[in-house]
């Protein structure tokens, strides 16, 4: 079997070592907002400091409101500890039931969740959830 795969048009994310420019899938800097197959540091660039956490911190906000039964309520809070983001959730206390669930299982999903977030922005994400 040969080294070399054939791709055939429309493939997707085909991944060659020569590019030439005006390949699809170049890795030239010529990314625009809202291209699909952006590249980590590319979306980090396009969206300044702190960019990586801002995925997570989203995936957690989504979630939560879309639990709570007050969703104006949900506040996160983002702290920076040794490379890791930690996202203190608040909800109002008739909530907390809610996101935490039987046993705990609704809380970790959550935690998992975001954590496979924050691992696709290349930081690691931790939830915490504040009771008030």
């Amino acid at each position: 079997m040969s080294d070399e795969v054939d791709y055939e048009d429309g493939d997707i994310n085909a991944v060659v070592d020569d590019y030439e420019d005006g390949d699809i899938n170049s890795v030239a800097d010529d990314y625009e907002d809202g291209d699909v197959n952006t590249t980590a540091a590319s979306r980090a660039d396009a969206a300044g400091a702190g960019a990586p956490a801002s995925m997570p911190t989203e995936v957690l906000d989504y979630i939560a409101r879309s639990l709570a039964d007050e969703p104006d309520a949900v506040v996160i809070r983002q702290e920076d500890r040794r490379g890791s983001a930690v996202l203190k959730l608040h909800v109002a206390p008739r909530d907390m039931g809610r996101i935490i669930g039987r046993r705990g299982r609704t809380a970790q999903a959550i935690r998992t969740l975001v954590g496979a977030a924050g691992a696709r922005s290349g930081v690691q994400a931790v939830v915490d959830i504040v009771d008030d």
